[in-house]
Formats: C-alpha cells, sequence, structure tokens
C-alpha cells in the first residue's frame, strides 16, 4: 500500500533529535578543518601538497554524494532509504579519525611487522589515504542526510529543518573545537591531537545512530523507479530542468564555496604562520621543529577558538535566520549574509590583531549560518518527489567542485608568495582572504537575482 504524501508538521523535539546525527558529523569536519593542518606540515607536506591533500574532499564529494545520493533514493531496505548510509559512513569515518593522527604509529607498527623499511614519507602517504577516505565516508553519510529534509518534512518546514541542520553545525562544530581550548583554559591541560579525533569519532557514531533511530522514513519508492539504472548525464540534464532559478543557485553556491573553503582549509595555517609568526615547518630538523612546539600548541587552540565563537554565531543565529527567512524570503536574507562575510575576510586579509582576528570570525559566523540553510531551502522548493538525493548529490558538485579551485590554485599563489623570516621561510597564508572576499562578494550578487519560490 502507498504512504499517502501528507507529512505531519515536524514538532521542536522532532526537530532535535533530526539533527544531531549533523551534530556528531559536525565533529568529524572540525578535526578535519583545524588539525589536518598541522598533523600533515608536521609530517612534511608544504603549502601545495597540504593543498593537493585536500582535494579528498571535493574529489569524493562530486564522485560519492551523487552516485550515493541516487542509490539511496532508489534503496529499499528493513533499515529504511537513508539509514543505511547515514549510519554506514559515520561508523567507518570513525574509524578513519583515529588513524589519521596515529598514521606514523600505525606505519611504523606495519613496517615492523613486515620487517619492511618504507620511505620517509610512508606516513604522509597513509595520513593523505586515511583523509581521502575519512572524506568518502562522511560525504556517503552527508547527501542522503540532506535528502532526508524533502523526504520527511513537510515543504512549509523546509527553511526551519534546515535552520535546524545549521544549529546543529554550529553547536557541534562549537563543542568541537573548544574541548581542547576549555581545558586548556581551565584545568592546563593541553589534549592530545589523536584524543580530540577519537573524541570526534565517538560523537559521530553516536549522534548518527540517534537520528537513524529517532526518525522514521518514508519508505515507499515508485514502482517503475525500482530497476531504473542512475545515468549521470540524465539526472544532470533533469536537475538543470527543475526551473532557469537552479542554475542562478548552482553558480551563487559555486563562488560560495571557493570562498569559504579559503577559510576553511586555510585558517588554521593563517594562525599559526601569519598571526603567530611561525616559519614553515614542512622542510626543517625534528630539532627545530620541537623549538616551535609550544608556539604552534597556543597558535592551534587560537584557531580552535575562533572556530568555536565562529560556530556559536552560527548556532546562535541559525533558528531566527530561518524565521526571518519565512517573513522576507530566503534571497533577502541570504544576500545581506554573504556581505557580512565578504566584510569580514578583507578585515582578516588587512588586519591580524589577535583580538580583531576572532571579531571577525564571529562576524563570518553569520554567512556561515545562513550558507549552512538557506541555499539548500532555496533549491528544496524545485525538487520532484522521489529525487531528492539525487538532486542534492547533483547539488554537491557546486560545493565540492569550488574547492578543487581552492586545493590547487590557491594554495599554488600561495606557495609561490613566500618570503625569508628569521628559521627559515614563511607564506602569505592572508592572501587567501582576498580571494575568498572577492568570491563571496560576486555570490552575494548572483543571490540577489535568484526569484524566491513561495511555499503556501
Amino acid at each position: 500500500m502507498e504512504e499517502e504524501n501528507f507529512l505531519k508538521k515536524f514538532t521542536a523535539g522532532k526537530f532535535l533529535s533530526f539533527a544531531l546525527g549533523f551534530f556528531g558529523l559536525q565533529f568529524a569536519w572540525q578535526m578535519r578543518i583545524i588539525l589536518s593542518g598541522p598533523v600533515t606540515e608536521d609530517l612534511g607536506a608544504s603549502p601545495m601538497l597540504f593543498g593537493l591533500i585536500w582535494l579528498a574532499g571535493p574529489f569524493t564529494g562530486m564522485v560519492v554524494q551523487p552516485i550515493v545520493g541516487a542509490l539511496s533514493d532508489k534503496t529499499s531496505s528493513i533499515f529504511g532509504r537513508r539509514r543505511p548510509y547515514l549510519l554506514g559512513g559515520a561508523l567507518l569515518s570513525a574509524l578513519a579519525l583515529w588513524a589519521l593522527p596515529n598514521s606514523e604509529y600505525i606505519t611504523n607498527l606495519i613496517s615492523s611487522a613486515l620487517h619492511i623499511k618504507f620511505p620517509e614519507l610512508a606516513a604522509l602517504g597513509f595520513a593523505a589515504i586515511m583523509i581521502w577516505i575519512l572524506d568518502a565516508c562522511v560525504n556517503i553519510a552527508q547527501g542522503p542526510y540532506r535528502a532526508l529534509v524533502p523526504d520527511v518534512v513537510p515543504p512549509e518546514q523546509h527553511s526551519i529543518a534546515n535552520s535546524y541542520i545549521s544549529l546543529a553545525i554550529g553547536l557541534g562544530s562549537v563543542v568541537a573545537a573548544g574541548v581542547a581550548p576549555f581545558l586548556k583554559w581551565a584545568f592546563n591541560y593541553q589534549m592530545p591531537i589523536p584524543a580530540q579525533f577519537i573524541m570526534a569519532g565517538i560523537a559521530f557514531a553516536l549522534g548518527m545512530s540517534w537520528t537513524c533511530f529517532t526518525i522514521k522514513e518514508r519508505r515507499y519508492i515508485p514502482k517503475d523507479k525500482k530497476n531504473e539504472k542512475f545515468d549521470f548525464i540524465k539526472s544532470l540534464k533533469d536537475f538543470f530542468a527543475l526551473s532557469p532559478e537552479v542554475g542562478k543557485i548552482c553558480w551563487m553556491q559555486f563562488f560560495t564555496w571557493i570562498g569559504t573553503m579559503c577559510l576553511l582549509i586555510n585558517f588554521t595555517q593563517y594562525c599559526v604562520h601569519t598571526i603567530y609568526g611561525v616559519p614553515d615547518l614542512s622542510d626543517v630538523s625534528e630539532i627545530v621543529k620541537a623549538s616551535y612546539d609550544n608556539i604552534v600548541l597556543n597558535a592551534t587552540n587560537f584557531s580552535s577558538s575562533c572556530f568555536a565563537i565562529f560556530n556559536l554565531v552560527c548556532f546562535a543565529i541559525a533558528i531566527p535566520i530561518g524565521v526571518l527567512s519565512v517573513k522576507y524570503g530566503n534571497k533577502k536574507v541570504h544576500v545581506l549574509s554573504l556581505l557580512s562575510m565578504t566584510a569580514a575576510f578583507l578585515g582578516m586579509a588587512l588586519f591580524t590583531n589577535i583580538k580583531l582576528v576572532a571579531l571577525l570570525m564571529a562576524v563570518s559566523g553569520i554567512g556561515w549560518a545562513s550558507i549552512c540553510a538557506l541555499p539548500f531551502a532555496m533549491l528544496s522548493q524545485y525538487i520532484k518527489p522521489g529525487t531528492e538525493g539525487s538532486v542534492m548529490g547533483i547539488f554537491n558538485i557546486f560545493i565540492a567542485g569550488p574547492q578543487v579551485f581552492v586545493c590547487t590554485l590557491v594554495s599554488w599563489i600561495i606557495n609561490k608568495c613566500s618570503f625569508n623570516v628569521i628559521g627559515g621561510v614563511n607564506y602569505h597564508w592572508e592572501y587567501t582572504f582576498f580571494i575568498g572576499a572577492a568570491c563571496l562578494l560576486l555570490a552575494a550578487i548572483i543571490a540577489s537575482r535568484v526569484k524566491d519560490k513561495t511555499v503556501e
């Protein structure tokens, strides 16, 4: 018997249960964003190599999410349509989160067990593989998760649902980023990097499990869809045939995420090398590295604190942004949010005062709250029932694709802009914010030309 199209309205409690999985997912992303730079640089990664390792995110996002999204549309199991992907991705991510910071230990253990001497950069290679696995598994969970919104939430509550996701992203990121600085401040205890990754793996697995076991899915799939093979080109054509506005939303996302990833990828390195003045440590002796250990830890804690502030603002205004978008429209709220983030980026490019940078990260959090919610709400107005997973997967291409630009061209620009300092060389990491500001401004201009579709 076919399930009725009517969807019951979500209560606040049900929205919180729905969003808890994304709360856990953010622990994985925050460890990836904040700590992958220090981990890989310590193993010998230059700025350019660090950027290439970061390509894991966009490539897995562009390949994994469209395929997994389409597969989840057609999945019919006793566990539901989306839940196998949500839970499987979370559990595999937890294993990768444990292995990544222990790359050197694991490669040494394998080397001893097999009586093989690995090359000097074997640990870096293993860490890069773990980052690729981590990103792939997070994408396996993330695409079907976004597809749950039009799957189980009434159309008139899509903006609120995405705002709850934004709230979970903000709160999860605050907790994930803030634990180590808080322990250092309150108890003078420096939480080891491997322990922070293990914390993230546990949070991801538990949070996603809660969502999977508390949210009931619609398991009905139209009969004519069951045996239909995934045709990417056809799905892409269907995607852009939804409405002329979809193309504008995609270009808006493209430039938004160039700007956003300039921050997410490079902010910790910006803190370490530009604000705290630590020279590049990718090609120096262990003695020189050890002499900068305390400064690097302080810089990393500052970066974590800034990300906690950034995401605290996202958490605080996530629901208000959803309410404002219902009252004034998604477009107006999103344009103003992007412009606030543009101004903050310019400030970080021009000034390196610690207190000012923390304040500018708070301002950036306004744009981040909107980016995490409103583009998806704008797109979901045009999704046809039964195609939610494939549409969200294709839409992710315009999130993941821009990251290639940041990982390659922006990393290359930074790598070319070196200067001599006491103790070696350094790089102009602040240039990333000039590029990011220009792209966010362009995204705001495109967003202003999108027509809002009102859902009655």
